[in-house]
């Protein structure tokens, strides 16, 4: 058996239908399009308005965003096959993430930070996550971040697998991140940590 190859690239608009087969398949409107935790949705409403094209205004939103400068993330691929998504960006660019009082800022560091992880239906339990991981880790370092923060959750116990991030911890400590505090946000009843890979010295 060989071994796969695994690739990264930014979600520019050329990917983006790669970027929908992982997040949103059947290209359903009030399914996932990775934006509800970026943006308010009066946001993503007007941002859809002003896009012209096909489908609703959340996935011409989602368009509008992978054509900006610093797309909002990256897809990973096995052998050519998109696998993996992973929503990151500049912590500045993340307007919900920058009016949370929930998730603050621990210092003045100019982080980028993770706020979603998306493994393909039938990919999963085959390493994708780590390489999701190192990607997104990479390209971030490729503009510039002098650090990479995110969120997870790390219950004792059963899992409630419907909440993003829920038991990564482990898969960002294997990629370098390490516990740098916690929030005030809490999923499955546990807080969410702040965990980071600082790239200012690797």
């Amino acid at each position: 058996m060989s071994t796969p190859t695994w690739r990264t690239h930014p979600v520019t608009p050329e990917r983006f239908d790669d970027f929908a087969d992982v997040v949103n398949p059947n290209r359903r409107e009030n399914h996932c399009w990775c934006l509800s935790h970026r943006l308010r949705v009066k946001d993503i409403e007007a941002l859809g308005a002003a896009t012209p094209g096909d489908g609703g205004a959340r996935e011409r939103a989602m368009r509008a965003l992978c054509a900006k400068e610093i797309p909002p993330g990256v897809v990973t691929y096995r052998d050519g096959t998109p696998v993996g998504w992973c929503h990151v960006s500049p912590r500045a660019d993340i307007p919900r993430l920058t009016a949370s009082r929930l998730i603050r800022p621990i210092d003045d560091v100019p982080v980028w930070s993770v706020i979603c992880l998306v493994v393909r239906g039938g990919q999963r339990k085959q390493g994708v996550t780590g390489h999701l991981i190192a990607g997104a880790v990479e390209w971030a370092r490729s503009q510039g971040a002098p650090a990479v923060e995110a969120y997870p959750v790390d219950p004792p116990g059963r899992m409630d697998t419907t909440m993003a991030f829920v038991g990564t911890r482990a898969m960002f400590e294997h990629a370098g991140f390490e516990v740098v505090g916690t929030t005030d946000a809490v999923a499955s009843k546990m807080p969410r940590l702040v965990m980071r890979r600082d790239l200012r010295a690797s």
